[in-house]
């Protein structure tokens, strides 16, 4: 079953110095018998080589497979040059430690004015060409890059859209944070529908777990969706117990699927 937790979901934990990265890999291996790990840049002290090198060697040595790394503070659009040249080559190394950590998927915010409706023509053109070059620098290594509907612009359905649309390439994907769009109750489920045959990852938050479950999974078992099924909490209390109310929900739920229920 193709089911993991975003380290996120712990960051009480490690913002409390109780968890790190290698406590959160034990974690998904031995508390919740995951097979899969999902990172959260938050998670990582340190980019250098060496540190790198001791994850790679932890996730080896459990068989988990690194469904995905969600980099926050590496944005495209930002409106000083100088931010946009750091997001730039922060987003970059990180391309490079997926390769090293076999990462599946990278998550990389298209960026902009949070309480903006879209980009500026400017903007989207950017945004664009950015996601192009790291798509294909992706699939040279193997995997994917790919937006989320996260915060700002891309949270409406018809910017992704038109993002995913004008960068039309293999190396390209979509990581749904289900529920995540901008508009009415109806207006986010039309969006996880339509989204559906473009997704590569998901993060599957506490509102929709305990909500329309069974309808935004069945979006995607019905594409035939080979991405994992990613828990993220948010509440940063009491994360083990809560997180494993949420896994076991998903859980639940895809045997459902499986079982044609």
């Amino acid at each position: 079953m193709r089911v993991s937790v975003l380290s996120y979901s712990f960051r009480g934990l490690y913002n409390r110095g109780m968890m790190d990265i290698f406590g959160y890999l034990e974690t998904c291996k031995y508390r919740y018998h995951l097979d899969a790990a999902d990172l959260w840049g938050g998670f990582f002290p340190t980019t250098d080589e060496a540190f790198i090198q001791k994850v790679r060697e932890a996730l080896h040595e459990k068989g988990l497979t690194l469904a995905d790394i969600a980099v926050d503070e590496a944005h495209i659009w930002e409106p000083e040059a100088e931010v946009r040249e750091h997001h730039y080559q922060r987003a970059k190394r990180f391309l490079q430690i997926a390769d090293t950590l076999g990462a599946r998927f990278v998550r990389i915010d298209a960026g902009g004015d949070r309480d903006a409706g879209t980009w500026t023509a400017e903007q989207f053109d950017f945004i664009v060409r950015r996601y192009r070059e790291y798509a294909q620098w992706a699939y040279d290594h193997g995997f994917k890059v790919g937006i989320e509907n996260h915060w700002g612009p891309e949270r409406e359905w018809a910017n992704l859209k038109a993002v995913y649309e004008a960068v039309d390439h293999p190396g390209f994907g979509v990581s749904c944070h289900l529920g995540g769009w901008k508009g009415t109750p109806e207006e986010q489920a039309e969006a996880d529908r339509l989204v559906a045959p473009w997704v590569s990852h998901t993060h599957i938050p506490w509102n929709i777990t305990e909500g329309p479950l069974m309808e935004r999974l069945g979006n995607l078992w019905r594409v035939n969706y080979g991405g994992y099924y990613s828990v993220e909490h948010h509440s940063a209390k009491n994360e083990y117990s809560e997180v494993g109310i949420q896994l076991a929900r998903v859980r639940d739920a895809l045997d459902k699927l499986r079982l044609g229920e």
